[in-house]
């Protein structure tokens, strides 16, 4: 059995996405961007507080929801994970602290 990549989660929320609204969660989070963002929030949320807790079980469960969420934003923006993975992979090439003093805020 092959890992579980974010690729794949990518091409799940892609074929959701497509399927009628009234069948899939997914399909109803891209219909309605502001709520797919607010869940992200929420999930991120949720995980750093997990976080802050030391509670490991409940941070892989909320880290797997923010994943899953951001991805559904991501497809609702039409960003694909390929362009973020590259936006980090520019970052990393240089220190934190450089990319930090390099961004226009």
């Amino acid at each position: 059995m092959t890992p579980f990549a974010l690729d794949d989660l990518e091409r799940i929320v892609a074929a959701r996405a497509a399927a009628p609204p009234d069948g899939s969660y997914t399909a109803r989070l891209v219909a309605d961007p502001a709520r797919a963002a607010k869940k992200l929030g929420e999930e991120a949320v949720e995980a750093a507080i997990a976080a802050v807790q030391g509670d490991r079980g409940a941070l892989a469960a909320e880290a797997a929801d923010v994943l899953y969420h951001l991805l559904v934003v991501l497809h609702a923006g039409g960003v694909p994970l390929q362009d973020v993975l590259a936006e980090l992979q520019r970052r990393t090439a240089q220190s934190g602290l450089a990319e930090k003093a390099s961004r226009k805020e």
